[in-house]
């Protein structure tokens, strides 16, 4: 498939604009670029600071898979940023991936994906918004956590709608994996970038804090947690 890039100077949220443009029944492959939001958003409802400088973009998608593969699209997500990101990075600081949707440069945070479904009634996946918000020339504060940007390792990082281009193209082609293949190769390609085996996670779900080792990813994407000679599958959750 091939994108349909649009690029806007300023749009409250690029997911908010391509899901009412979904819902009126565009077809799939819109991808929508703002140079600058105002209300962008993250997981569980967080802000995301999105001044000039940085990548703002969402697409489309209407896979025909049924409703609960639609959080794999995170990994096919994540694949696609690792691959763009590496070739521009230096060998010590190459893209690291965090369970479940962010992108890290030597542990700090430097993208994020968010990934929505559109259920008809009968509760199907009608479409996929995919959001994600890359830092490349500047970087927000957090109190919780680190934040990089590309800049700061890239001497010459490329323009938000340069990489926006390179970004799609690789999205095209694991999105096409993706549905020709199933989720093996993008969980092979994922586990490349991600952790490694046996290092120390921690992971907050619903106000707990669940500690153990780094047991890989189930066939669908759940990170396996070993403790005590157990593994344990968390579907959702957050690693800190």
């Amino acid at each position: 498939m091939q994108f349909r890039l649009e690029c806007h100077d300023a749009l409250e949220s690029t997911s908010t604009t391509l899901k009412q443009r979904a819902e009126a029944g565009e077809a799939e492959g819109l991808a929508i670029q703002a140079l600058r939001q105002s209300a962008g958003r993250g997981r569980q409802g967080r802000g995301w600071e999105s001044p000039a400088g940085n990548l703002y973009l969402s697409v489309l998608l209407r896979p025909s898979v049924p409703l609960r593969d639609a959080p794999q699209w995170s990994f096919v997500a994540a694949v696609a940023l690792a691959e763009t990101l590496a070739p521009l990075l230096p060998e010590t600081a190459q893209p690291s991936l965090k369970w479940p949707n962010d992108v890290l440069l030597h542990g700090a945070k430097l993208a994020g994906i968010l990934v929505e479904p559109g259920i008809t009634a009968d509760h199907a996946l009608e479409w996929i918004c995919i959001g994600i918000g890359m830092n490349i020339t500047n970087k927000p504060h957090l109190p919780d956590r680190a934040t990089a940007c590309l800049a700061e390792y890239s001497p010459s990082p490329p323009a938000p709608q340069a990489l926006a281009t390179v970004l799609l193209q690789q999205l095209a082609h694991w999105h096409e994996t993706r549905l020709r293949q199933g989720i093996g190769p993008i969980r092979d390609a994922w586990l490349r970038y991600g952790p490694a085996m046996g290092a120390a996670v921690s992971v907050k779900r619903d106000g707990a804090l669940l500690q153990g080792a780094f047991a890989g990813l189930s066939p669908e994407g759940a990170l396996k947690l070993a403790k005590d000679s157990e593994v344990q599958l968390i579907l959702a959750g957050e690693i800190i």
